[in-house]
C-alpha cells in the first residue's frame, strides 16, 4: 500500500511475469549460440640431438674371504686401501671415490646327513664407484684398479654433465617441426595458421648407459679405451594453432 496516497499498488499480471522471464531466457540462449567456435590444427612432433657422453662412473668390488668376520673385513680394508692409492696416484680425486655399498656374510658348507648347516668362513665385499675425470681415462683406470687388487668390476657407466644446451635445442626443433605440420595443413584446408592456443611438452634426457657387470677376468681381456658412444636427448611437443580464415 501507498501510504501517502492511501492506494494499493498494481498487481503484477501473471501472464507478463511469464512472457518477461522467456524474453530473459531467450536473450541467454542467444548469448550462448552466439559465442565462437574455437577452430585449431592440433599438431604433435618430436626433436631429437644426438650428444657424446663427457662424463664416466666405474664400478669395482673387493671381495674377500677370511675364517672370521673379523680376518675378512681387514684383509677387504687392506685391499681397498690399495686400490683406492692406485686410481688417486691415477688422477681421480679422494672425493671421486664413493662407497656404494659394504657388507660382510657367513659362508656356509654344504649340508650332509640331514646336519644343520656349518659356516666355513665369512666374506666381506666392499663396492665403490669411481668418477673419471675424464672419458678417455675409462679404459686406464680399469686397467689401475685391477691391478691394485679389486676383483671384480661391476660395470662403468657413461653420462652427459650438462644435458640442459641439448634439451633446448631438441625443444626448438620439435616446435619448428609442429609449426611446419601445421602450416602443410593449413594451406591443404585453405587456411592459416594463426596463434599458439595450447602447448605440451616432454623432454627424454637420457639416463646413464651402463657397460654389463664381468668378472675381473673378463675385464682385463676387454678392449680399451672403451667407447662411449652418442645418446639422444628426445623432446616431443603437441601445439593447438588457431585457423584464420574460411
Amino acid at each position: 500500500m501507498d501510504h501517502r496516497s492511501g492506494r494499493r499498488p498494481s498487481p503484477i499480471s501473471p501472464h507478463l511475469a511469464v512472457v518477461a522471464a522467456l524474453c530473459g531466457a531467450q536473450g541467454a540462449q542467444a548469448q550462448v549460440e552466439s559465442a565462437p567456435v574455437r577452430r585449431s590444427i592440433d599438431v604433435s612432433a618430436s626433436g631429437e640431438v644426438q650428444v657424446t657422453p663427457d662424463a664416466a662412473e666405474i664400478i669395482f668390488s673387493v671381495e674377500t674371504v677370511g675364517t672370521t668376520a673379523q680376518q675378512a673385513g681387514q684383509e677387504n680394508a687392506r685391499v681397498m686401501q690399495r686400490v683406492i692409492a692406485a686410481v688417486s696416484a691415477a688422477g681421480v680425486p679422494r672425493d671421486s671415490v664413493v662407497t656404494r655399498g659394504y657388507s660382510v656374510n657367513p659362508e656356509y658348507a654344504e649340508a650332509r646327513g640331514g646336519e644343520p648347516p656349518r659356516i666355513r668362513g665369512y666374506r666381506a665385499a666392499n663396492q665403490v664407484v669411481v668418477k673419471a675425470p675424464r672419458i678417455d681415462q675409462v679404459g686406464a683406470l680399469i686397467d689401475v684398479a685391477l691391478g691394485a687388487g679389486a676383483n671384480r668390476f661391476d660395470g662403468v657407466s657413461f653420462l652427459v654433465r650438462n644435458p640442459e644446451p641439448a634439451r633446448q635445442e631438441a625443444l626448438r626443433e620439435a616446435v619448428a617441426s609442429a609449426r611446419a605440420s601445421a602450416e602443410v595443413i593449413a594451406r591443404a584446408l585453405g587456411v592459416r595458421v594463426g596463434t599458439v592456443l595450447t602447448a605440451s611438452t616432454s623432454v627424454n634426457i637420457p639416463r646413464p648407459v651402463a657397460y654389463a657387470r664381468m668378472s675381473a677376468a673378463m675385464a682385463e681381456a676387454a678392449p680399451t679405451p672403451i667407447q662411449p658412444g652418442e645418446q639422444t636427448v628426445r623432446a616431443d611437443v603437441s601445439v593447438s594453432f588457431a585457423i584464420l580464415g574460411n
